[in-house]
C-alpha cells in the first residue's frame, strides 16, 4: 500500500468528475492505514441487461484501483431494488425485471467483472440487497422514506423534466434512490463510486447514513465513456458499444473506428497510463494519431484477451483495412440456395440479432455481399458456393451452398 496519502489521493482522482469530498477521503484513508483496516468501497450494479461494455469498466477500473491500495470492493447486485427500476435519465417508468432475469444477468456480470476486479476474498465482497430490502417491515420503510422530503426528491432531473412534461412519476420511482442509499447502511459504505448519472443516487447515500447516525460515504464520480458515434454515451441499444466480450479482431477495430480527439478521453479512463504519457500520445506533433490508436487497441485487447491476441488483431486489421484483403478466418455458414431476402440472410447468417437492425444496416450501406453495396433490406439474393457477405468493415461470413 502507498505511504503517500497524498499520492494514493492524487491516484483516486484521476478521471473523476467530482468528488464528495476529497478532504474527508485523504482524511478516511489516513486513518485506515493507522488502523490497519479496508475501507468498504461500494458500486452497486441493477443486473437489468447481461453484458458489460468498455462504459461500464470505467467505474469498475476506479473500483480495482481502490483494491489495489489495499481496500475491499463490495459489489452490490442490485436484485431487489432492479424490480423497482431505476429513473435516473429516464423520461419514463423502468419496466420492473423478474427474478428469473435478474438471476441470469447478475451471473454474466460476475463473469465479466471479473476480468478486471481483483476477485480474491480478501478483496471483493458480493451482496444481493434483496438480503436486508425483501426482509423490511412496512414500519421501516416509512422510516426510511422520513429522511428525504418530496421537496428534495424532486430536485432529480428526471423527476423534474417528466413533471413539467406532464408525465406521471409513481410513488415507487421515489424509492429506488432511498433504497440504494439504505445498502450504504447495510453494508457500512466508506465509499461509493458511480458515473455521472448517479450523482443524486450516492449523494442520497450521504444522507441516508447521517439519518442511521453513520459517518457519511465519500462520493466518487466518473465521467460517461462517449460512445463510438463520439456524441452519445456508450450503450449497447444504440450500437456504439465496445464490449468487454467482443472478439480481439472485433474489438480493436471498433477502437480504430474513433475520432481523434476521443482518444486523450480513452487513453485516460481505459488504461493506466500516466498523463504525461497520454500528453505525448496524443500530440500529433509528437505521435501520428493512427499509430496512437493502434496502441491504444492493443493495450485494450491485451486487458481483456491477452498480448498474443492483441497483435493478431492488429495483423488481422492490418491485412483487411490497409491492404484490402478478406481475412483468413472467414467463419462459413450453410445455407441452402434458395432466393432470401438480404435483411433475412443476415439475420440467418447471425450477423446481427434482430430484422430491425438487419434492415437499419443495410439502410446505413454497411451491407456488401461479394464486395458490392447492398442498398434495399428487401433485395433478393440467391446464395452461391463461396459467397461473401460482409456487415460493417469487421463482420464477414461465407456462404457454403448445401
Amino acid at each position: 500500500m502507498t505511504s503517500n496519502i497524498a499520492e494514493q489521493v492524487g491516484l483516486l482522482k484521476r478521471g473523476t468528475v467530482e468528488l464528495f469530498r476529497e478532504d474527508e477521503l485523504a482524511r478516511r484513508l489516513t486513518i485506515a492505514a493507522k488502523e490497519g483496516r479496508q475501507l468498504r468501497v461500494k458500486l452497486g450494479m441493477d443486473p437489468t441487461a447481461p453484458d458489460i461494455h468498455l462504459g461500464h469498466t470505467v467505474v469498475l477500473r476506479k473500483l480495482r484501483q481502490f483494491q489495489d491500495l489495499g481496500h475491499k470492493a463490495v459489489l452490490i447486485i442490485g436484485d431487489y431494488t432492479a424490480r423497482i427500476g431505476d429513473p435516473t435519465g429516464q423520461n419514463t417508468t423502468r419496466p420492473m425485471l423478474s427474478a428469473d432475469q435478474i438471476k441470469t444477468n447478475a451471473q454474466t456480470y460476475f463473469a465479466q467483472a471479473g476480468k478486471i476486479l481483483d476477485t480474491t476474498e480478501a478483496k471483493l465482497e458480493i451482496r444481493y440487497n434483496s438480503e436486508w430490502l425483501a426482509e423490511m417491515t412496512p414500519m421501516e420503510i416509512v422510516h426510511l422514506a422520513g429522511k428525504k422530503t418530496v421537496a428534495q426528491m424532486l430536485q432529480r432531473d428526471s423527476f423534474k423534466k417528466r413533471l413539467q412534461a406532464d408525465v406521471d412519476v409513481y410513488m415507487h420511482e421515489f424509492l429506488y434512490p432511498l433504497m440504494q442509499g439504505y445498502d450504504s447502511v447495510m453494508i457500512k459504505s466508506d465509499v461509493e463510486l458511480g458515473g455521472t448519472d448517479q450523482t443524486f443516487n450516492n449523494l442520497i447515500g450521504r444522507d441516508i447514513q447521517r439519518g442511521y447516525d453513520q459517518e457519511p460515504q465519500i462520493v466518487v464520480i466518473m465521467p460517461i465513456l462517449v460512445g463510438l458515434d463520439g456524441i452519445e454515451k456508450m450503450s449497447k441499444s444504440k450500437g456504439y458499444y465496445i464490449g468487454v466480450t467482443d472478439e480481439p479482431a472485433d474489438m480493436f477495430g471498433k477502437v480504430m473506428s474513433i475520432s481523434d480527439e476521443m482518444m486523450e478521453n480513452y487513453f485516460t479512463l481505459l488504461t493506466d497510463l500516466p498523463a504525461d504519457k497520454i500528453a505525448e500520445l496524443t500530440d500529433p506533433a509528437r505521435t501520428h494519431p493512427k499509430e496512437a490508436k493502434v496502441a491504444l487497441g492493443k493495450m485494450i485487447v491485451a486487458q481483456f484477451h491477452d498480448a498474443q491476441a492483441a497483435v493478431a488483431a492488429v495483423d488481422h486489421f492490418d491485412k483487411v483495412f490497409a491492404q484490402k484483403q478478406l481475412p483468413d478466418d472467414i467463419p462459413d455458414v450453410v445455407i441452402s440456395g434458395a432466393s432470401i431476402s438480404a435483411a433475412k440472410l443476415l439475420l440467418h447468417c447471425k450477423l446481427v440479432e434482430t430484422g430491425g437492425e438487419a434492415k437499419r444496416m443495410v439502410k446505413q450501406g454497411a451491407v456488401k455481399i461479394n464486395d458490392k453495396k447492398i442498398a434495399d433490406p428487401n433485395t433478393e439474393v440467391t446464395p452461391t458456393d463461396g459467397m461473401v457477405v460482409q456487415v460493417g468493415k469487421r463482420k464477414f461470413v461465407k456462404l457454403r451452398v448445401k
